[in-house]
């Protein structure tokens, strides 16, 4: 399945089992005490936090860890000067995330409490961090700690050697990144793989372009631009389109051509735009990216890249946030795609993977205690038949608030039916009565849960080896107004992504939004001067 997973695979979650390996190293593999890099300062470093060498050494002790894994947690800081690897001063680093999927199964106790701790601190909304902090410390060294064991037991290698392949050091120069990465050789990064190959390659595209001084700014113009257009702009069109390749040929004349309406077709086609051949000035907000902002975002992503998962050989249901899209692969071969509404801004859905095991018929809505009490309560003290309007009915009482449940219906805001893959954020797949979301580009509308534009095709899909299961079964059990659990015979893997970069399956470079500001956030750490950021799919 090398040109399958999106190349839209998760960030979260590396090479499936490994975390049930334990291996205790022998003695004469103590690694070498390896100096600290001072070329890193507060200043120029991936983290804002640095640990106190004495607690690095008090760790170690107290936790009885053996001499080379010992040795592995004290190169690997000192290969980062002493700084955090999974914390910043504001929260979690987007690494913590992903390398907190890799161990969702444990059996070990103390590995279950550090799962247990991360998850909690993971659905915080507001985290700070300080490095003075016996808690934060501890938890950063228990992931360092495992981190260590795990690449040992995958790749028979150090921490130290590997790290930043996984985890950024510290800010570097956009450009000079892209060089040195294109001028690397890959047998020597074990993180390498065919989705990050691929879009390397694009990326010497677009390091070449950069060499040559970029594209040149388009001026915004007073009305859309269609086909017959005869203007100066359309010039300029053409040239920043021959540069990326929608265009082919060297035609820079002033009209707007069926070859032009081909390429900016091709273009929206590409960034997530409704592909009418139509140019508006949000579309040339886009083209007028800049080069080096476009090397950014391949770089962020291919950083991402270097966690794909292990590939299932069976069915998976993989989302792309940025894409709003959901893709169901079947080993190498598609089996279809749907359109998603997603989380908004302030409720973004999370990454992460699960198993999707439970398909609910006429679901009850159990509402979030932030939704009852930012929406519900204040609702309720203006209307005082607002849960009878809603079909809504309180059931009990928790931690001060009422517990309120929507009853199955038209007015069930999960729809008809609803998907469940368990996780630490309660989000699943669902239906929806809002509808006409699903006709937009941009759609992050959801409170953190992924509506289907399809449900019925979903259920269809996953209760195809339960002939029991039929089509008209179905949609009785959807119209039923009675709740109805039906477990899945296999689990289905579910992997949440968050790409706004990638190769399609076709071999095709895909540009997106940075719909929850993730990009800005990793751009803000890696580079010493974040560039401009695409806002031009964000909601007006």
């Amino acid at each position: 399945m090398k040109n399958m997973i999106l190349r839209i695979a998760l960030p979260v979650l590396l090479l499936a089992g490994c975390h049930n390996k334990q291996k205790q190293p022998v003695a004469d593999e103590k690694e070498q005490l390896l100096p600290r890099n001072l070329a890193i300062t507060p200043q120029n470093a991936y983290s804002d936090l640095f640990l106190d060498s004495a607690a690095i050494e008090q760790f170690i002790a107290q936790q009885h860890v053996s001499d080379t894994i010992a040795n592995g947690i004290r190169n690997f800081y000192n290969v980062r000067n002493l700084q955090f690897a999974w914390f910043a001063s504001d929260g979690l680093t987007e690494q913590a995330y992903g390398f907190r999927s890799l161990y969702k199964v444990v059996t070990d106790s103390s590995a279950k409490k550090l799962d247990d701790r991360v998850d909690e601190l993971m659905q915080s909304d507001t985290l700070s961090v300080s490095a003075g902090n016996a808690s934060f410390v501890k938890t950063e060294l228990l992931l360092t700690r495992r981190f260590v064991q795990f690449v040992h037991d995958q790749y028979n290698t150090s921490a130290a050697s590997v790290v930043q392949q996984f985890i950024p050091l510290q800010k570097q120069d956009v450009l000079k990144m892209a060089d040195s990465i294109l001028q690397s050789k890959e047998k020597n990064d074990v993180a390498v793989n065919d989705t990050y190959s691929a879009v390397k390659k694009e990326l010497e595209k677009y390091v070449a372009i950069a060499h040559k001084g970029g594209w040149n700014t388009i001026p915004a113009v007073p009305k859309k631009l269609v086909k017959g257009t005869h203007a100066t702009v359309v010039t300029l069109i053409k040239k920043r389109l021959i540069a990326t390749g929608e265009l082919a040929g060297n035609d820079t004349s002033d009209v707007f051509s069926d070859t032009l309406v081909n390429a900016v077709k091709s273009f929206q086609q590409t960034h997530g735009h409704t592909p009418d051949g139509i140019v508006s000035n949000a579309l040339l907000q886009e083209m007028n990216l800049p080069v080096l902002s476009r090397i950014q975002q391949l770089l962020i992503n291919m950083h991402r890249m270097r966690w794909v998962p292990a590939t299932p050989k069976d069915r998976l249901i993989l989302v792309n946030i940025p894409e709003f899209k959901l893709h169901v692969w079947e080993g190498n071969k598609k089996a279809f795609d749907m359109n998603v509404v997603v989380g908004k801004d302030a409720h973004g859905t999370t990454m992460f993977s699960g198993n999707l095991n439970e398909i609910v018929f006429s679901p009850y809505w159990n509402l979030p205690p932030s939704i009852i009490r930012n929406e519900v309560l204040p609702s309720m003290e203006k209307n005082k038949h607002y849960l009878e309007e809603k079909h809504m009915e309180i059931t009990g009482e928790q931690n001060g608030l009422p517990v309120i449940r929507q009853l199955p219906g038209e007015q069930n805001a999960l729809g008809k039916v609803k998907f469940l893959f368990p996780n630490s954020f309660n989000i699943y797949f669902h239906d929806t009565n809002e509808k006409d979301l699903f006709k937009k580009d941009f759609r992050a509308y959801s409170h953190g849960c992924i509506r289907l534009e399809d449900p019925v095709k979903m259920a269809q899909y996953l209760l195809q080896d339960m002939p029991k299961w039929t089509p008209q079964r179905i949609d009785s059990a959807m119209n039923s107004g009675k709740e109805k659990f039906v477990e899945l015979k296999k689990p289905v893997p579910v992997l949440i992504s968050y790409y706004t970069a990638w190769m399609d399956e076709n071999n095709t470079l895909q540009f997106r939004a940075d719909i929850y500001g993730h990009d800005a956030k990793l751009a803000a750490r890696m580079f010493t001067t974040p560039l401009a950021k695409d806002s031009t799919l964000a909601e007006k």
